[in-house]
């Protein structure tokens, strides 16, 4: 199972948001770049990468530091937070990021979806954060009345790289991810499911692997000390690059 450690963006530094609340927000850092150098130097394999006021604002923010991330790691990352448009897509790639997150499109303008989809197949990351079952857009700031299952469905025939799917119950708690939601959203669909929300500790990590997801996203876990990046990836399934020649 792959390991994302995670770097949340917001005003330029480093943060974690508890259950998605902006107005509940932990500062880990202050330099992004060198969060980013320092995960790939411990040997992180890959990187997830959110723009929270990029999400909120439904159009990039802060663009020119996720690209000095990505330069600075030199492994592949990913990217969520305000990436509704062909354009912005295809302006972060030319910036090396590896793939996309969208979500809000998936709910708002499914044909976009479907563009994007297919010209950058194999880059395009559905991101599905769920309340109480049901998608929330903008930022986590609005629920959908739709299902999370019911969407990832209706898009899984598309050229995707796969799920990110997030409970936002979950995400920041250090409570223990929602193994039964995540084990519906595997069983349902074909493409690769990322689990995200709630890792506190290796078992964690375990249990999310047990039942079938094809990656995991720590973040708060890795940043208070509950888990080290070796640690995680170990229970992962993974081991972390050697820090010569990744």
């Amino acid at each position: 199972m792959e390991l994302w450690p995670a770097i949340d963006l917001r005003g330029g530094r480093c943060v974690r948001l508890l259950q998605g609340d902006y107005d509940r927000e932990t500062v880990f850092g202050d330099d992004p770049v060198a969060m980013a150098r320092r995960f790939a130097a411990d040997g992180a394999r890959r990187l997830h990468i959110v723009d929270l006021e990029g999400a909120k604002a439904g159009m990039p923010v802060q663009a020119e530091l996720v690209a000095r991330m990505v330069a600075a790691a030199g492994v592949p990352c990913q990217l969520g937070g305000g990436i509704r448009s062909v354009d912005t897509a295809r302006a972060y790639v030319a910036a090396g990021v590896h793939r996309l997150v969208v979500g809000s499109v998936a709910i708002e303008n499914p044909d976009l979806l479907t563009e994007l989809a297919h010209a950058f197949p194999g880059q395009i990351v559905l991101g599905l954060d769920a309340r109480d079952g049901k998608v929330a857009v903008r930022g986590w700031l609005e629920t959908s009345p739709l299902g999370a299952v019911d969407v990832a469905k209706r898009h899984e025939q598309l050229p995707l790289a796969g799920i990110v799917y997030t409970d936002i119950a979950k995400d920041g708690m250090m409570a223990g991810p929602n193994l039964p939601a995540l084990s519906e959203m595997v069983r349902a669909v074909r493409l690769p499911v990322i689990a995200s929300g709630g890792v506190s500790n290796a078992e964690d990590i375990r249990q999310v692997a047990a039942v079938g997801a094809a990656g995991c996203i720590v973040g708060r876990a890795l940043y208070e000390g509950s888990l080290t990046l070796a640690g995680a990836a170990l229970a992962a399934g993974e081991q972390v690059a050697a820090a010569a020649g990744r």
